[in-house]
């Protein structure tokens, strides 16, 4: 009796293990990030050294100097312009001060509408409102573009507007050939946020010589990271000569540029348009100036790892996402990915793969989440006066998650594992960590 309730103890235990076992072959242990998803890129050493030296000496305005030349603003500002293959270039202290002066210089008066992305970042209303500006908005396509047949539709819904502000959100161009194609049949000025566009190119030139002019951006989660700063870029010597003025180029300070026009051009200017005082400063510029020696060797670094993430993603979970698709003749710089989820999922899916992915160590980012600024309905300061059905759709599925330059290859192996586990978590699927 005793060893027949041995024999069932020893079964049972036996059965108990196996189970286990066949648990952990199909349920094996979750992959977590413990590294930080907003991990910037650093400053190279030679920056700190020129920013310390400046703090040292306290010469940390661009105009506390001799010469032009001898300004970090000056050097810094040159380079920039050598980088993208523009004539003129002024520092800021931000991308929204340089998009705010572009819609100001190309004659922007109050009022006038501004044709823009209905996916962008809030910053981008938030100048046209700064500059006087209405916002008009068009729609985004599931390549998180500009959608050409709305533009047109706008543009002929809208004959007074004479602006049009394209964002190339998170590095991607729409077809820019098609986009000046339909501003200039109705006379609208096109002009550029290349704010996540540095060292894109469209048809082998650089981004922000499609329109008239353009704005990039060194915050933190740039290609160049200087915390704060802008630059605005154009082939057109009245607009710079404004912005130089505007930025804080009073009395004969344009002088101390390098990157702008002539004193023929300024004539009377700095009695005539205010001083908005958005200059960037030397310490910025020390900061700047090395990063944009890597630019085309962090892009292609960049490059690399998206090329392996998405391929994994699409091999793994492309029933359940898609990737957007570059536009032909864009050369792209893949410094964070963005994918859309299946409108299969359901919004109580869709939170629980957020919610699994920030579990383990992963957050990303739902664009069209209620308190997201890249979702148009939290622009209550400049809202939307049409329905957006095709972004408002787009939004809902669609993710981002930056690629942290600082991160080793393993890393992106581990982010492939988390996402394609939560999307597993959401789903009620099975899928077997990657090797």
């Amino acid at each position: 009796m005793v060893a027949t309730r041995f024999t069932k103890l020893a079964l049972a235990t036996v059965l108990s293990l196996v189970a286990a076992s066949d648990a952990l072959l199909t349920n094996p242990l979750r992959t977590t990030i413990s590294r930080d998803i907003k991990t910037p890129d650093p400053v190279p050493q030679a920056g700190i050294d020129e920013a310390v030296s400046l703090m040292q000496t306290g010469r940390m305005y661009r105009y506390n100097i001799g010469k032009g030349e001898e300004s970090v603003v000056s050097q810094c500002e040159v380079e920039i312009a050598e980088y993208t293959g523009h004539k003129y270039c002024v520092a800021l202290n931000s991308c929204g001060s340089a998009i705010m002066l572009m819609m100001k210089t190309a004659g922007l008066q109050p009022g006038d509408e501004v044709l823009s992305n209905a996916f962008t970042f809030g910053a981008v209303p938030s100048a046209i409102e700064h500059a006087g500006g209405k916002a008009v908005y068009v729609e985004s396509d599931y390549n998180h573009c500009m959608d050409i047949e709305d533009l047109h539709k706008k543009l002929e819904a809208h004959p007074n507007c004479k602006f049009c502000l394209i964002s190339h959100m998170r590095g991607k161009l729409a077809d820019m050939d098609a986009v000046k194609e339909a501003c200039d049949k109705h006379d609208v000025i096109l002009l550029e946020d290349c704010a996540h566009s540095l060292g894109v190119e469209w048809n082998g030139v650089h981004s922000g010589h499609v329109g008239k002019v353009a704005a990039i951006s060194s915050q933190s989660y740039k290609m160049i990271n200087s915390g704060e700063g802008g630059f605005l870029l154009t082939d057109d010597p009245e607009i710079a000569a404004k912005t130089a003025v505007y930025a804080g180029a009073y009395e004969g300070l344009s002088s101390k540029h390098i990157t702008v026009p002539g004193p023929e051009v300024f004539g009377d200017l700095p009695t005539r348009i205010p001083n908005y005082s958005v200059r960037m400063s030397n310490v910025a510029a020390a900061i700047i100036r090395p990063q944009i020696k890597t630019l085309d060797e962090r892009r292609a670094k960049y490059n690399e790892r998206y090329a392996f993430v998405t391929k994994k993603l699409v091999e793994r979970k492309g029933h359940l996402l898609s990737i957007p698709v570059n536009t032909p003749g864009m050369t792209p710089v893949h410094d964070s990915l963005q994918f859309n989820l299946s409108h299969d999922i359901t919004n109580e899916q869709v939170q629980k793969f957020l919610d699994e992915t920030a579990a383990h160590g992963l957050p990303v980012e739902l664009f069209g989440h209620s308190s997201n600024a890249r979702n148009f309905v939290n622009w209550g300061f400049a809202p939307a006066d049409e329905p957006l059905p095709l972004t408002g759709k787009m939004l809902s599925r669609a993710c981002d998650v930056r690629l942290p330059l600082m991160w080793d290859d393993q890393d992106f192996s581990d982010m492939v594992d988390v996402l394609c586990e939560s999307l597993d978590a959401a789903m009620g699927e099975g899928d077997s960590v990657m090797e």
